[in-house]
């Protein structure tokens, strides 16, 4: 019997809800034609609206949060590939090994911490942030179904309210065939059932609609107060969040400054003690000039422009005898016959052996000239374009600061001595495209 009783519960309770569906969709039909009014309010509508771009906003900033963990770990492996990279070829007897493995040690323990601070400090406030938002979600949707139920109750009752006068009217001129059938004691009564009969309806109507209206006040008076405030809170958790982020990013990079520093030294020692300050760099293959960071490199051997292997060294080179021969230009590599050409040396603005006519003034600041072994194109405005045999007159950067290593600043031979403008023609390029003549 008990489980007969709660079947029976439960499918009461069923009916219930699929006739609460059909009289919510009923008013929403109605509502939609214009046949019934719709309980507006404004105020509530752009809470909604803005609870729900703060939803949008936290949600992506969640999911870029993610992105920057993931882009925090692997960034920590590649350097952690990198350490035992160094650890490989850093062989047992050189200097600083003990050293150059401890700061590995101490590098990988610091891209761990980052990580967990990040997570506690960052990701799980945010992941906390977030939860509150799916029940107020929930919430809001619950308000609008009671809205719905407010609305049809009304109606109801309104539409009950309008016929009280048709009821009246029955009270005092029957119309029914019963009623007319009816003896002349006997129409009294019914008349009085059609009146207790209207008024229970309307009396359960009243009650159905005063019910309707406080379950929908109660719940929408909860989300007046909330969703205002939850609005507001935006701002306090944004500044939090990102302080975290920064503080923690600077905090880290600290540290990982003074790693550097170490790693640094380490290697200052190294080369101290096993290095020597000149080696012999290959040229390579470019088919684009880098960034002005870098020096470019010539074109590989066996191009039209080839290039013999570059010395690098730390000490001044001694300048060339005026009037030396010069080294043969690439192109001429393949020639049977080697041509030299000469250039005639200056001393004091003054070409050697000439008179009045063939005096060269030099730009000021001049220091010594190159000739470009090689073509090279300009890839900026403030470049020198450069073929194979000219020859530039080297001057000082204006700012030594902006000059960048590789690099170094002059102006065509040919230009100057047809301008003598310094503004319009000079230009920086890469030192290994040329050779220095004097």
């Amino acid at each position: 019997m008990a489980e007969m009783g709660s079947k029976g519960v439960t499918a009461g309770k069923i009916a219930s809800n699929v006739q609460k569906k059909l009289t919510r969709a009923q008013e929403k039909v109605l509502q939609k034609l214009g046949k019934a009014d719709e309980t507006k309010d404004e105020q509530f509508e752009q809470c909604v609206q803005n609870f729900n771009k703060q939803l949008t906003e936290g949600t992506r900033l969640q999911k870029d949060l993610r992105t920057y963990l993931a882009s925090v770990k692997a960034m920590h492996e590649a350097s952690k590939k990198l350490n035992e990279c160094l650890q490989e070829v850093y062989e047992p007897d050189w200097p600083g090994r003990d050293e150059a493995n401890k700061i590995a040690e101490n590098n990988d323990l610091l891209w761990l911490d980052y990580h967990q601070k990040l997570v506690d400090q960052a990701l799980l406030t945010m992941d906390t942030y977030l939860g509150q938002f799916p029940d107020i979600k929930s919430r809001i949707a619950k308000r609008g179904r009671k809205l719905v139920d407010y609305d049809s109750a009304r109606h109801h009752y309104e539409s009950l309210q309008t016929a009280k006068k048709k009821d009246e009217a029955k009270i005092a001129k029957p119309v029914s065939l019963l009623e007319k059938a009816a003896p002349q004691w006997c129409q009294g009564k019914l008349q009085a059932h059609l009146v207790a009969q209207t008024n229970l309806l309307r009396n359960q109507a009243e009650e159905e609609l005063i019910k309707a209206q406080k379950v929908f006040e109660e719940m929408n008076v909860d989300l007046q107060e909330e969703l205002p405030s939850l609005w507001n809170s935006r701002v306090g958790f944004y500044v939090n969040t990102f302080q975290s982020i920064a503080g923690l990013e600077e905090n880290f990079h600290k540290e990982m400054s003074k790693l550097n520093q170490n790693l640094n030294d380490v290697l200052v020692g190294l080369e101290k003690q096993n290095g020597s300050n000149t080696f012999t760099v290959k040229a390579q293959p470019s088919d684009n000039a880098p960034a002005k960071g870098n020096s470019p490199s010539p074109p590989p051997d066996g191009s039209p422009a080839a290039t013999p292997e570059i010395r690098v060294n730390h000490e001044p080179e001694p300048a060339t005898t005026p009037g030396a021969a010069l080294p043969k230009s690439p192109s001429q590599s393949s020639l049977p016959a080697v041509v030299v050409e000469t250039f005639p040396a200056t001393v004091n603005g003054t070409v050697e052996g000439s008179s009045g006519p063939g005096r060269l003034d030099l730009p000021p600041g001049f220091m010594f000239k190159v000739q470009a072994q090689h073509d090279y194109t300009a890839t900026d405005t403030d470049e020198l374009q450069l073929k194979a045999g000219d020859v530039v007159l080297v001057i000082p950067f204006q700012n030594p600061e902006e000059q960048d290593e590789g690099w170094l600043m002059g102006v065509k031979e040919s230009d100057w001595n047809q301008h003598k403008e310094l503004e319009k023609c000079r230009g920086v390029f890469p030192e290994n495209f040329t050779e220095r003549v004097q």
